[in-house]
């Protein structure tokens, strides 16, 4: 939504240029021809008249239905606000339409003693003036693949953070063996850390590409998320370590360069982390 009312704010000009250059062109008699227009252009979502005193007088006129039960409806806490131009045209500021659930913007004419209202959705708008590139059969078959892949994502997480909890209550607690226990609690450890990488991993792809439409995705957004990821993968990979080094400490000494390259590839990637990190926020205060 709010790229969307980005988008439009950073082109208003020739976008409200347009709407009102198009609504010129349509026959006079908006309402007698509103099938046609909402038939030809898709982004129109609904048209009305409203009269001199801002009662409604038409039914509203959608691409599948009229609605006749608001006639007569008092609209003036609609046109409080507004200022015709020259030419009898005024565009209201982005919303969210009640019908739809879509950014729109209302257009009104005033034409012979008659508020001809026009919704306009700002997405399929932005779309037609090749302002963004939308896909509604694409978009669809696109938050499917990420919701199934998110789903599966945290369906695999909640196994592991379960896993994590049984070898903890049940192996721990319930079958104690004191040879097994520093094992067993890092296994439950490194366990519950990968499933809470995974599902935090999963939220942010839900979240960004299943919920939210995004048109002009932040070049950050994707390094957040693998950052997230990274930084998780690397708890588990010190804790592994440490398992490591304890059982190497309890049993062979001469094991221990084992432990010291696998401490050292940990540390690398902390180093490696904090250069991506450091990197990313350069560019980004850069772009500002």
């Amino acid at each position: 939504m709010k790229q969307v009312i980005n988008l439009y704010k950073k082109h208003k000009i020739t976008v409200d240029s347009y709407i009102e250059t198009l609504i010129k062109s349509f026959p006079k008699d908006y309402l007698a021809n509103a099938d046609s227009i909402l038939k030809t252009h898709h982004f129109i979502q609904l048209i009305y008249g409203v009269d001199e005193n801002f009662r409604q007088q038409t039914p509203i006129v959608c691409r599948r239905e009229k609605d006749e039960k608001q006639i007569g409806s008092d609209k003036s806490h609609y046109f409080m606000k507004m200022q015709l131009d020259e030419d009898g045209f005024y565009i209201s500021n982005p919303y969210i339409h009640y019908r739809t659930g879509k950014a729109s913007v209302s257009v009104v004419h005033h034409s012979n003693g008659t508020y001809y209202v026009f919704d306009i959705d700002l997405i399929a708008l932005l779309q037609d003036l090749k302002l963004i590139e939308y896909n509604k059969k694409h978009d669809k078959f696109k938050r499917g693949v990420y919701f199934l892949g998110s789903s599966l994502l945290t369906l695999v997480s909640i196994a592991l953070i379960v896993y994590g909890g049984y070898n903890f209550f049940f192996k721990l607690l319930v079958e104690f063996t004191e040879t097994n226990f520093l094992n067993d609690i890092f296994k439950s450890i490194i366990a519950i850390t990968l499933g809470l990488a995974i599902f935090d991993m999963a939220k942010q792809i839900f979240e960004h590409e299943v919920i939210y439409e995004s048109f002009h995705h932040p070049e950050d957004k994707q390094y957040k998320v693998l950052g997230k990821f990274i930084i998780s993968i690397i708890i588990a990979l010190s804790i592994e370590t440490l398992m490591v080094v304890f059982k190497i400490a309890l049993d062979d000494y001469s094991k221990m360069s084992s432990a010291f390259y696998l401490l050292l590839g940990t540390t690398i990637m902390f180093v490696a982390l904090g250069y991506f990190y450091k990197t990313i926020n350069q560019a980004t205060e850069k772009e500002k």
